[in-house]
């Protein structure tokens, strides 16, 4: 056995208990895969008097930065604090220092990373975030190290529980929007605010993560095209049964001759692909390599014992690093600069629902202007009519973007279309 690492919590709350239970639970299983034992020597907290649910030792707790941040005994700074200031602040602070720096922050990881990466490498710090994304699935470590070898084709995965969670229960029970995002309010599952949730920029800046890591090219979160789920209806969730699909919220990146895919929004996929049967809070990350082939990553995205796992190995990681005295050894692996693909170049088919006048020769327009932008139908079904109005489901043969929008607009124009009520994109097949 080495002599102990020490580490500091920045931060007690949600995914902070849980590192703290793993570090003191297993403390004994963890210092002997580690070589040493790992000490938590300081945590810091707002308020040193709130009750947190947890027993811990009070004589750690505190609230100013700088004591643990020139305390030279203290090589780990773990960062659950969450948000961007003052953690990273705090963050930079710690790797010009020279510690190694262990987050979970997925809003840091994918607006300041680059910065971050900058400084680790200026100081020879780790700087370890598997916890950023997907929780408790392992999915950093695997794409930066295992799947190394391979040229990573393709990122395609449900990450993000709570739009899961919302969808599942709009497929099995066939509720409304607004009914199952309350459930997910009133089970914690999402916040009094749902947007980040529901409007997909949550997904986003993971996919922004690991579209950086899988194509070793900066992505930011203003390069990922974003789409919620705040249009899916139960009436569109029944068509994509009928049709043999299932909709998922998706966050979606590849590579391509033209550039990088990175996209998240709603997504029909067939009910035989391997997403289509995860379900609620799950996530789940399919990943394509050159030489791997085909993988799937799959487990709870988050909650205080999962991302508490995925935090924890990281601070065994870079405890071995500093003990072994090889910290920093696996760094920033951007190295490329990858154009991103527009959005209009993107080639995909599409499930569309339009609201029409039931007369004849509607269809007959409809198609025409789909025809003229080179947009071929691949099925027309007619739904619910009452005599003057009714509602047809479409679904496109493969198509590029651009011609498709431009298509709807002209549709929009017609004066017997009322509505276009829903666009999807279909993957998978």
């Amino acid at each position: 056995m080495h002599s102990p690492v020490k580490i500091a919590l920045l931060g007690l709350g949600t995914v902070g208990r849980g590192v703290y239970r793993i570090l003191t639970d297993n403390a004994e299983n963890i210092a002997h895969k580690v070589g040493a034992p790992l000490i938590i020597a300081r945590i810091l907290v707002r308020d040193p008097h709130k009750d947190r649910g947890l027993e811990v030792d009070r004589s750690l707790l505190t609230g100013d930065f700088s004591a643990i941040l020139e305390d030279p005994d203290i090589a780990i700074i773990v960062e659950v604090m969450g948000g961007i200031h003052p953690a990273l602040d705090y963050a930079l602070a710690a790797l010009e220092r020279g510690k190694s720096l262990v987050t979970a922050n997925k809003d840091m990881i994918a607006l300041h990373g680059r910065e971050l990466f900058a400084a680790a490498e200026a100081s020879g710090a780790d700087l370890l975030f598997e916890g950023s994304v997907a929780g408790g699935i392992p999915i950093i470590r695997p794409l930066k190290q295992c799947l190394a070898a391979n040229r990573i084709q393709e990122i395609m995965g449900i990450i993000n529980g709570t739009t899961n969670f919302m969808l599942t229960r709009m497929t099995l029970e066939g509720a409304d929007f607004h009914q199952v995002l309350q459930e997910a309010q009133a089970r914690g599952y999402a916040e009094a605010d749902p947007s980040a949730d529901i409007e997909g920029l949550d997904a986003a800046r993971k996919l922004a993560i690991l579209a950086s890591i899988a194509f070793n090219s900066r992505i930011t979160i203003n390069d990922v095209y974003v789409e919620g789920i705040s249009r899916i209806t139960a009436r569109d969730i029944a068509y994509a049964g009928e049709l043999n699909y299932v909709i998922k919220l998706l966050g979606i990146a590849r590579e391509t001759p033209e550039g990088i895919e990175v996209r998240v929004h709603p997504t029909m996929v067939p009910k035989s692909h391997p997403l289509a049967a995860v379900n609620d809070v799950f996530n789940a990350i399919f990943v394509r390599g050159d030489a791997v082939g085909e993988t799937m990553f799959y487990g709870r995205g988050a909650g205080e014992m999962p991302t508490g796992s995925a935090v924890a190995a990281d601070v065994m990681d870079a405890a071995r690093n500093i003990l072994h005295k090889v910290p920093g050894i696996v760094g920033c692996t951007c190295y490329e600069q990858k154009p991103v693909k527009p959005m209009g170049r993107l080639e995909s088919m599409y499930y569309l629902r339009l609201q029409v006048a039931d007369r004849p020769g509607v269809l007959a327009s409809i198609a025409y202007a789909f025809g003229d932008k080179e947009v071929s139908l691949a099925s027309v079904l007619q739904k619910h009519t009452d005599g003057e109005k009714a509602e047809i489901v479409l679904v496109t043969h493969r198509v590029r973007e651009q011609n498709l929008q431009d298509a709807l607009r002209l549709v929009e124009r017609l004066s017997a279309v009322n509505e276009i009520s829903n666009c999807i994109r279909v993957e998978g097949n």
